[in-house]
C-alpha cells in the first residue's frame, strides 16, 4: 500500500479505457466497475480516459470494516492522486452517486463536472436487508456452481435480473469454491450508512442528474434539495426505466451522458 494512503483509505482497483480527459465511474451497492464496461468502452471511443472503479468492499478493491461516504470520498481522492489526476468528470450511480456528490461538495476543485444517476441527496430508508439475507443464505461449502447459487437466491429474490446482477460478483476462490467479491459482512454492518443524506456543501459546476422514471428514487419534490447543493444541475428523466437506468435504457442513457460531455467547456 502506498504511503499516501491513510489507515482508513484503501487503494481502489480499476480498469481504464481509452485516452483523453479523465472520466471516473462509481458503481452502486453490490456492483462493480465491470458493470459499466459497455458504456466505458463507448465513451472511451469518444476520446475520454474512462476509469471504471471498484469502490471499497466491492469488486477487486480491498475489504474494510468501515463503509461510509467520508471514507469512500477519501478513497477516490487517493485514487486520483495515485493516478495523477488533478481533476475529472465524476459519474456515480446510486451509492456511487452519493459518493460522487459527497466528493464534489467536499473537494470541488477536483471535479470538472458531475453526473449523478438515479439518486438524490436525501436520506433513503434501508431496504436491502432482504437481499443480504438471500446472499448470506448461500452456503458456498455445498453450492458448487453458478446455477446452484441462482437456485438458492431464487427462493427469495424473484427478479432474475437482480439475481444476475448479484451473481456478476461471483468468482472462484479456488478451483472448487465460489464466493461473492463484495464484503457482505461489512456492508450489512454499515448498511445504515448507505442511506444517509448529503448534509453539507454545494457544487456549482456543470451537473447532470439522470432519473429512472419508474424507479421512484428521484421524485419531483427532490428538485429543491438537488438545486440547493448543485445550483447548476439539470435533471433528466428516462421514462419507464427503473433504478438500473444505465442498463435498462442503455441507448437513451448514453445519449444524455454524451450530450452532457460534449457540451463541457
Amino acid at each position: 500500500m502506498s504511503e499516501s494512503y491513510s489507515m482508513e483509505v484503501v487503494p481502489l482497483f480499476s480498469k481504464v479505457y481509452g485516452d483523453g480527459a479523465p472520466l471516473i465511474i462509481l458503481h452502486g451497492l453490490f456492483g462493480m466497475g465491470d458493470n459499466w464496461v459497455t458504456h466505458a468502452k463507448n465513451w472511451a471511443e469518444m476520446g475520454w480516459e474512462v476509469h471504471a472503479v471498484d469502490q471499497r468492499n466491492h469488486g477487486r478493491s480491498p475489504h474494510h470494516t468501515v463503509h461510509n461516504y467520508d471514507v469512500m470520498a477519501s478513497d477516490l481522492e487517493a485514487y486520483m492522486d495515485a493516478k495523477g489526476l488533478k481533476t475529472a468528470v465524476i459519474l456515480g450511480h446510486s451509492m456511487g452517486g452519493k459518493t460522487a456528490m459527497h466528493f464534489a461538495v467536499s473537494r470541488p476543485e477536483r471535479v470538472r463536472a458531475l453526473v449523478v444517476v438515479d439518486i438524490a441527496p436525501k436520506a433513503y430508508p434501508i431496504h436491502h436487508q432482504g437481499y443480504i439475507n438471500a446472499m448470506k443464505s448461500v452456503d458456498f461449502d455445498t453450492v458448487k456452481s453458478r446455477g446452484a447459487v441462482d437456485a438458492v437466491l431464487a427462493k427469495s429474490v424473484e427478479n432474475a435480473g437482480i439475481r444476475q446482477f448479484f451473481m456478476k460478483s461471483l468468482y472462484w476462490v479456488t478451483k472448487e469454491k465460489l464466493a461473492f467479491r463484495f464484503n457482505l459482512d461489512a456492508l450489512e454492518d454499515q448498511l445504515q450508512e448507505v442511506g444517509t443524506p448529503l448534509e453539507f456543501g454545494y457544487f456549482d459546476r456543470p451537473t447532470l442528474f439522470i432519473a429512472g422514471g419508474a424507479s421512484g428514487y428521484i421524485a419531483a419534490e427532490d428538485e429543491d434539495a438537488i438545486l440547493d447543493h448543485f445550483p447548476a444541475a439539470h435533471i433528466e428523466t428516462i421514462a419507464n426505466a427503473g433504478h438500473w437506468v444505465h442498463a435498462e435504457a442503455r441507448e437513451p442513457f448514453s445519449a444524455l451522458v454524451v450530450d452532457f460531455l460534449e457540451n463541457l467547456v
